[in-house]
């Protein structure tokens, strides 16, 4: 049997709902924990983040897609 695992909540930029992998979300620290922000956030921010000298934010290939059973 094969299962897949998707997560569904808000951004921590914007607080839309969005979908994303559990394993591959593009996060952000916030008072310590890690919170998944969506695409449109990640584009937002990173001309920002570039001119202060910070690394961009990456999304990795299947960040807001269903996760195969056998990844997790």
């Amino acid at each position: 049997m094969m299962g897949f695992a998707l997560v569904t909540g808000p951004c921590v930029g914007c607080g839309r709902i969005f979908c994303y992998s559990p394993t591959k979300v593009p996060s952000v620290r916030v008072n310590g924990s890690r919170e998944p922000i969506c695409a449109g956030c990640v584009a937002s921010a990173n001309p920002q983040r570039i001119a202060t000298g910070l690394e961009p934010i990456q999304i990795v290939p299947g960040a807001y897609d269903a996760d195969d059973e056998s990844e997790l």
